[in-house]
């Protein structure tokens, strides 16, 4: 088997082309959610605290060396980053979930067994019977 046709089986194979455009979608989410916290979310946050925004706070370590600018922990991007971080749990729970629950309503609950023939039901009242005079 050439190479060129054992790539081509690997990179046609459904699976892999899945999890491609798994890993697109999630890109683009990853983006949406990103523009939602840093432009809907944390504008009226910071609003509410004072009129701060987070993407500014931070300590200053240090002090500034020749041109160069102090060395700063930027805890306000790690904050975004949380809220950023909770909303896509959140919504990938809640995606979850919903398949979860379609999955439920589309098993089908098992067929009820089948009663039982006249010719078992006979042997169970022998049976039945026999056991009674031990």
């Amino acid at each position: 088997m050439s190479i060129v046709k054992e790539f081509r089986e690997f990179a046609v194979k459904g699976n892999m082309i899945d999890m491609a455009v798994g890993i697109i979608i999630g890109a683009a989410f990853g983006k949406l959610v990103t523009s939602l916290v840093n432009d809907i979310i944390m504008p009226p946050l910071g609003q509410v605290i004072g009129g701060v925004n987070f993407s500014n706070l931070k300590f200053v370590i240090g002090s500034p060396i020749g041109d160069r600018e102090p060395a700063t922990i930027n805890y306000g991007a790690f904050i975004q980053n949380i809220v950023d971080f909770l909303i896509v749990a959140w919504a990938i729970f809640m995606v979850v979930k919903v398949i979860n629950m379609m999955r439920r309503k589309d098993a089908e609950v098992p067929p009820a067994p089948p009663a039982p023939t006249r010719e078992e039901v006979l042997l169970t009242e022998i049976r039945d019977a026999l056991r009674s005079r031990a």
